[in-house]
């Protein structure tokens, strides 16, 4: 008896002491899937309580572990209001990240913890917030009518799919019908994920218009001049498919987790990525490109402060995108792949915008083709991707699914979508918590929008204006 007590007294002094020797090897040592899930926690956290103004424990059991890897149901977050910081902690010990709010600006990720080099990385004030108005949409925020006949479609939970959050349908540039999830509104700023993708490369074809780069232009990094990277062109960029080596999977610690929870410099890891292809041969989409892209036009802005407010300046407070919130990395660059906050009504704006080939109020702020681009497939993606940052064939080619030929997509991670079908003077704005794995298809709703919808014989009138005005081919 006595040698059984001894025995168990010996095993659990030994599971004590691995419990201590792991618990200090998670304090020391985190694994990066740890870090990586607490960056996450924090940085989405973060923007839905500050900019959106959502319950901090609503967001992390709903956005954050609800639909990721089960690791995130350990998770635990604390709310500084005060200071504007939020930090993430596995089992509410191990693993800590931050993120910091700062204004205007949204939140960034802090993975290093250095809040005071996150701050002085944006220390402009961000441009004055615009005011909305009462105007019937897009120069307001009110709406007419409902098509009763889309908002049916709307209405039906399986064409409307898992956990949708905002769908707006804009019908010859007025809003025809909207419909919106529990808790969520037409005042809601979301998330469009990689939809920003699309967003930065109109802003850097802004630069465009005012002749301060070009598709043609190379010899873009500093780090690049003495190599094979040279070669790569703006339009490489563009394209995905620039040659340079990114993981882009979410299945692991990759590199695009890496980069946006890991590192507080995000043009880094892809700014020094490797060639693996020659420039304009192989497609990789690539959350690393749009980084670049951002450092690439906040560089050719001129100054630290004009970059900073070029967004705003440049686009969102053309198109009255008054609820738009373009956020940055710790060190100060556009997070061009992912990071982009506005209300369904804003998003429908920039969509207007691009059926209307790059004009609104009768002014061109997209210079001529540039739209053209994003409606034109690249070779190396097989005719999926296009030349401006936009989808042609996400997952199965327009025709598979009976949609016009001349449709064309901005698409998100966890089901954010935007169809924009230039035939049809139609924009099908898409958002909420739909991940991958559950098959939703928005093909199928905007479809179903199609159905519905009179036939469209009548010329493009220009949102914004009585101008009518023809989107080009």
């Amino acid at each position: 008896m006595r040698f059984v007590l001894r025995a168990l007294k010996a095993l659990a002094l030994l599971l004590v002491l691995i419990v201590v020797a792991g618990a200090a090897w998670l304090f020391a040592w985190p694994p990066e899937l740890l870090r990586v899930g607490d960056g996450y926690a924090a940085k989405i956290v973060c923007s839905n309580v500050f900019i959106a103004g959502r319950n901090a424990e609503d967001v992390l059991e709903d956005d954050v572990q609800a639909p990721g890897n089960p690791l995130l149901r350990l998770v635990r977050v604390s709310v500084d209001r005060d200071n504007g910081r939020v930090t993430a902690r596995f089992m509410g010990l191990f693993a800590s990240s931050y993120a910091l709010y700062r204004g205007g600006l949204g939140c960034t990720s802090v993975p290093d913890g250095d809040f005071e080099a996150a701050a002085n990385a944006a220390p402009f004030g961000p441009p004055a917030k615009m005011e909305t108005s009462d105007a019937l949409w897009p120069q307001g925020e009110s709406v007419g009518h409902a098509d009763a006949k889309i908002a049916a479609v709307l209405a039906d939970a399986r064409l409307a799919g898992p956990a949708m959050r905002a769908i707006v349908v804009v019908r010859d540039g007025r809003i025809v019908a909207e419909a919106y999830g529990p808790g969520f509104s037409s005042r809601a700023p979301l998330i469009g994920w990689s939809m920003t993708k699309t967003v930065n490369a109109a802003i850097l074809g802004r630069l465009m218009l005012d002749g301060k780069i070009s598709f043609d232009d190379d010899h873009l990094m500093a780090q690049w001049k003495d190599d094979q990277r040279a070669r790569i062109k703006v339009s490489d960029l563009l394209g995905m498919e620039s040659g340079l080596a990114f993981n882009e999977d979410y299945g692991s610690v990759a590199d695009v987790t890496r980069m946006l929870y890991l590192d507080p410099d995000m043009v880094s890891l892809p700014a020094n990525a490797p060639m693996e292809a020659a420039p304009g041969q192989r497609f990789r989409y690539s959350s690393g490109t749009a980084v670049l892209l951002s450092r690439i036009w906040m560089d050719r802005v001129g100054n630290a402060q004009a970059a900073f407010s070029y967004p705003h300046d440049a686009l969102f407070s053309p198109l009255g995108m008054t609820s738009a919130v373009f956020e940055l990395d710790a060190r100060g660059t556009f997070t061009g792949s992912s990071y982009l906050y506005a209300t369904a009504h804003d998003w429908a704006r920039f969509g207007q915008f691009l059926l209307q080939d790059g004009v609104w109020n009768g002014r061109r702020l997209l210079p001529e083709g540039f739209v053209g681009a994003m409606r034109t497939p690249t070779a190396a993606s097989n005719g999926r991707y296009t030349q401006g940052q936009a989808w042609l064939a996400p997952s199965g080619r327009s025709a598979a699914f009976g949609l016009p030929e001349d449709t064309f997509w901005l698409t998100g991670h966890d089901g954010q979508s935007m169809a924009i079908v230039p035939s049809a003077n139609l924009v099908v704005v898409r958002l909420g918590l739909t991940p991958s794995w559950l098959g939703y298809q928005p093909q199928t709703l905007l479809k179903a929008v199609l159905a519905a919808s009179p036939q469209s014989g009548v010329p493009q009138q220009q949102a914004g204006s009585e101008r009518q005005v023809q989107t080009q081919p």
